[in-house]
């Protein structure tokens, strides 16, 4: 099996590396990581969809979608959202639900009381479904435990640090799957390197997988996709597709063509997030994250159009009067792709080698076969707005407690990283 990948999107670089770490841990119980979804627009009171705001804790935003679904007896694609919200966490979100006619509306509203772990905050109508992205952003209120009080003074060094250049827009390991592999089967894929790609989905053990599991794999292995298939486990449907087409008899090539095109589209993302984060390694190395160049291309925040930077666009974006300390603009980096506009000069050669460090060409992310990696410019750096920071001690013991706001699509654990630096703690 090929497992020679590189593991780059896992290896940190801090902005703040000159400010030891706090350690400690997050998420020792739900109250302690709290997410609330900021509206794109408020609801008319008027239309087709009615929209809930729902507090959750311990489950996905999926498993309130398909608790919403049943309590209206609707299709679960008639549940609209606008973003993912964390399992492990109490989070707030908008939900819409296609209900043209009110009859069922006050039973839905009722059954939903019935449910544990969630709770409707508020509802209204609107015109529109809900869809991904349809929201302004995140609040979070998180604390850190196992720490001392007094390292919230290191921690606000770091926040003060990110809210003057910024927060690297690193993408998270959410985008890399439960076994932070997915970048390695979406390079497989581009290589059309099929059996590889088997071989990392179904044949490759990892520390996570349940003994289940792992014995299902031993049986792939060993050639034995009938029993291998017999007790996979049923919640991982894209493995089982794949098995099943072994199991009779189909080519490696064929039962890669029939995994699910959504999760085929992921594997792809995933490796363009990782040529994405070594690029962004590379300019926090050189100090040039929140820093426009020559060749460089400047994205709009507020529309996510670029624009090519050259000598003097750079001295004047750079200046204390320019777009650049005033977080209009930042520099963007590459999520590779089809459709991508490229940056030039050195820019263009440190963007190229960062992906020849994954092995990778940019006609195999470029092809059109690939009709799913349409490619974008990505902003390097994101604003962290109203940030809040203060320590304290509650029955559960000392903690910091951090709150900031979040554009969406931003991680809260790039800023959770630069303070505790994880990977530096015993």
């Amino acid at each position: 099996m090929n497992h020679s990948f590189p593991q780059s999107p896992f290896k940190t670089t801090y902005l703040s590396a000159d400010i030891p770490g706090t350690g400690g841990s997050i998420k020792q119980r739900h109250e302690d990581f709290l997410v609330e979804e900021q509206p794109l627009y408020q609801p008319t009171g008027e239309g087709e969809h009615l929209y809930l705001f729902i507090e959750k804790r311990g489950m996905t935003t999926l498993d309130v979608s398909r608790r919403i679904a049943r309590a209206f007896h609707i299709k679960k694609s008639d549940v609209g959202y606008a973003g993912l919200k964390d399992k492990h966490a109490i989070t707030r979100q908008h939900f819409s639900v296609y209900l043209p006619k009110r009859d069922f509306e006050e039973e839905g509203l009722k059954n939903l009381e019935l449910h544990d772990n969630m709770t409707l905050l508020w509802h209204d109508r609107h015109a529109n479904k809900l869809r991904r992205g349809h929201h302004g952003g995140n609040r979070f209120v998180i604390r850190i435990r196992d720490i001392q009080v007094h390292d919230v003074l290191r921690a606000k060094r770091v926040l003060d640090l990110l809210e003057t250049k910024g927060v690297p827009n690193r993408i998270g390991d959410q985008r890399f799957g439960y076994r932070m592999n997915s970048h390695i089967m979406g390079y497989h894929l581009l290589k059309k390197n099929h059996q590889d790609l088997l071989d990392e989905m179904l044949g490759h053990t990892y520390p996570q997988d349940a003994p289940l599991l792992q014995e299902g794999r031993e049986h792939y292995r060993k050639g034995d996709y009938q029993q291998a298939l017999e007790i996979w486990p049923r919640a991982l449907r894209y493995d089982r597709q794949a098995l099943d087409e072994l199991r009779q008899g189909k080519t490696a090539e064929q039962a890669v063509s029939r995994i699910d095109v959504a999760q085929r589209r992921l594997m792809i993302s995933s490796t363009q997030s990782a040529a994405f984060n070594e690029v962004l390694t590379q300019r926090i190395k050189d100090n040039t994250f929140s820093t426009l160049l020559p060749g460089d291309l400047a994205i709009i925040h507020h529309n996510r159009a670029v624009f090519a930077v050259d000598d003097q666009t750079a001295e004047i974006e750079n200046a204390p009067t320019g777009r650049i300390p005033s977080f209009e603009i930042s520099p963007s980096g590459p999520m590779w792709g089809r459709d991508m506009p490229r940056t030039s000069g050195k820019i263009d050669q440190l963007e190229q080698q960062a992906l020849a460090n994954l092995d990778l060409s940019i006609h195999e992310l470029e092809s059109d076969r690939h009709d799913y990696a349409e490619g974008a410019r990505r902003p390097l750096r994101i604003k962290m707005d109203n940030p809040d920071i203060e320590g304290g001690e509650d029955e559960h013991g000392p903690y910091i407690r951090l709150a900031f706001d979040l554009p969406r699509g931003a991680y809260a654990t790039n800023i959770l990283d630069e303070i505790m630096k994880p990977d530096q703690s015993s």
